[in-house]
């Protein structure tokens, strides 16, 4: 069993609303780490940073990643900052991944202040600015395919990665 697809990307990429709209499209399930994570735990995710600290979060997405990807086979997103442990990057080898990629103006227009995403407490633009320069990277070495997601619609979005899906299984390519 393996996931559909797995959404990965910055904060305000759309992997929830897009991820929803991909999953409905091929009947079936959406799942996000995060929302596990939050369902585990019993607190939300900035409830999470600010009583246990980041590091006890990371170590709660990699086991929530390492569990989704064995047993879910429906579209998953991950937290925008999953990727930046190797065990979750290499975990993520042999599964189809589409980067959903967002640029700063889009990225703060979407996540506004940061309420609810305890990163960008302070600062938010700032903070997201650095975010994205230093995640880029590790969005694209896991990816299989990037689709910007700037100026569009998460409907539109959606019907890129569907588009991509349908060509990969014509074709017989995976991820």
């Amino acid at each position: 069993m393996a996931p559909v697809c797995v959404l990965v990307g910055a904060p305000g990429a759309g992997k929830t609303s897009t991820g929803l709209l991909v999953a409905a499209a091929l009947g079936v399930e959406f799942r996000d780490t995060d929302s596990d994570i939050e369902a585990v735990t019993g607190k939300t995710i900035p409830e999470i940073f600010i009583d246990d600290g980041e590091a006890y979060f990371r170590t709660l997405e990699r086991a929530a990643v390492t569990t989704a990807l064995a047993s879910f086979d429906g579209v998953l997103a991950l937290g925008g900052g999953a990727i930046l442990a190797e065990e979750t990057r290499a975990a993520l080898a042999g599964h189809r991944v589409v980067h959903l990629s967002v640029e700063l103006p889009d990225a703060a227009r979407r996540v506004g202040l940061g309420a609810g995403r305890p990163l960008l407490a302070m600062n938010p633009r700032a903070t997201l600015k650095h975010l994205l320069d230093q995640r880029r990277p590790l969005y694209a070495e896991v990816a299989g395919r990037t689709v910007i997601t700037d100026g569009r619609t998460p409907a539109q979005v959606a019907e890129e990665i569907l588009a991509g899906l349908r060509e990969e299984r014509t074709s017989g390519a995976a991820g």
